[in-house]
């Protein structure tokens, strides 16, 4: 297999409504599957011993929770196999609506799932199995709106339509904290622990049939459609073959993601913890500001896409995926030592992770061909996820009970500087850098080409 990328054509003849219905379709999914992840962490304390048991203060009950949200992350690279595969053999629109029905179903069945009292130790075994479900359609979810968007986005707006649809997760990962609070608003602490939390998940189920909606009238890829063509029945290359042959493309897809995820669960999830740590800010305070971080997240990311379709990619990408390496250091520095505060540090902080996240859908995507862009892409970024975004709170949490704290910041700016080498790997990609010329005519050519 060759490791040409066919970047669709301007299609002046296509409508408006078209184009939102693409973005829309890619955005949906984004939203509901943070929505979906995120809703499980923040209810998990009111549901834990209603399905996992009592411990002594509900103790084991919560361990129990936080280790099936553990146990999804697992199951995403294989979903992202399983699915990926049929999104580059079935159509990308057939594994969106798949995957969106899967997430949709699995979320009702956490709500609807008898407790411990009803059902014994049954409820728990359900509650992974359910878990185990979700995950193996998140895996999947990703990859594939990567490849629709890529396929789908106008050649000078597609960076715009990635941050657009990643932007989905941090809007899901408001609503989510949003739920939350409107149900401690309403029915208390008492009322959630009593049966409440499964509107959450309720919740949940109803957003899922909604991008499923929006989805099923979203048309399919144009370029998917001439891959297909393209290829025989049965010819697809395996796995190992699909890296094999496209070495660079998966390594350059493991540094973004490394980068991206170390970043994302540092900066937006784990840092209030760590500032906690050193006695800069009580935890509670500082994680409500967070959702003013992740508001400011969400616009960086939205004009880092308009950046790298306005003035190019890479000139965008070596700025912001480079400032992370000595500012990660310096702000971490400054919160310790007291003379930067910590509103500062995250909202900083947040805005480096947002240019790695506004442009990564497409930037992975276009590392490979059409016929293995999901499975390819997919596989790779659910397993650097799972095994370095998955496991960070659990890393820090043990290097701050063996007094290694200080460890934290090397780690995090030696993973940061993932997607500043993985800009490096992306240009020994032949596909990559022709996709750009392509898009990207007035930025990337040499000045007096024609």
């Amino acid at each position: 297999m060759t490791d040409h990328i066919e970047t669709a054509p301007a299609r002046d003849g296509v409508q408006d409504g078209g184009r939102r219905r693409e973005l829309a379709a890619a955005t949906v999914g984004s939203v509901v599957e943070f929505f979906d992840w995120n809703v499980y962490a923040v209810l998990a304390p009111y549901f834990a011993a209603d399905l996992f048991g009592h411990g002594k203060g509900g103790v084991s009950g919560v361990l129990a929770a936080y280790a099936t949200f553990a146990v999804g992350f697992v199951a995403r690279p294989v979903g992202s196999y399983l699915i990926g595969r049929l999104s580059d053999t079935r159509g990308r629109r057939f594994a969106l609506s798949l995957g969106m029905a899967v997430i949709a179903v699995a979320s009702l069945g956490i709500a609807t799932l008898p407790g411990q009292r009803t059902i014994g130790a049954w409820a728990a075994v359900l509650a992974v199995v359910v878990r185990v479900v979700q995950g193996l359609a998140f895996g999947g979810e990703a990859p594939s709106v990567a490849a629709y968007v890529t396929e789908t986005g106008p050649p000078r707006h597609r960076f715009a339509f990635s941050s657009v649809s990643y932007g989905g997760i941090i809007l899901g990962s408001l609503l989510s904290f949003g739920v939350l609070t409107l149900l401690i608003h309403t029915i208390g602490k008492s009322g959630l622990e009593n049966g409440g939390w499964r509107w959450g998940f309720l919740v949940a189920a109803l957003l899922g049939l909604g991008a499923l909606w929006v989805r099923r009238a979203a048309p399919e890829s144009a370029e998917f459609h001439r891959a297909r063509a393209r290829v025989r029945p049965g010819a697809r290359p395996s796995f190992l073959r699909t890296v094999r042959d496209h070495r660079w493309a998966v390594l350059t897809v493991f540094l973004n993601t490394l980068g991206g995820t170390v970043g994302y669960y540092f900066a937006l999830t784990y840092l209030p913890q760590y500032a906690a740590a050193y006695h800069v800010i009580d935890k509670e305070r500082a994680a409500s500001f967070m959702t003013v971080v992740l508001a400011i997240v969400l616009a960086t990311m939205l004009l880092t896409g308009a950046a790298a379709d306005r003035f190019g990619l890479l000139p965008v990408a070596r700025i912001g995926f480079g400032l992370p390496i000595p500012l990660v250091g310096i702000l971490l520095a400054g919160l310790r030592g007291g003379w930067l505060p910590f509103q500062v540090v995250a909202v900083l902080l947040g805005m480096t992770v947002a240019t790695v996240l506004g442009t990564l859908n497409v930037f992975t995507g276009l590392l490979f061909p059409t016929e293995v862009r999901a499975v390819g892409l997919g596989v790779v970024n659910a397993a650097t996820i799972a095994a370095f975004g998955g496991t960070f709170p659990l890393l820090a949490e043990w290097l701050d009970h063996h007094n290694g704290l200080g460890v934290i910041p090397v780690y995090v700016t030696v993973c940061t500087a993932g997607p500043a080498l993985g800009l490096l790997t992306a240009m020994r990609v032949p596909s990559f850098t022709a996709a750009l010329r392509q898009a990207e005519p007035d930025v990337q050519r040499p000045p007096g080409t024609a």
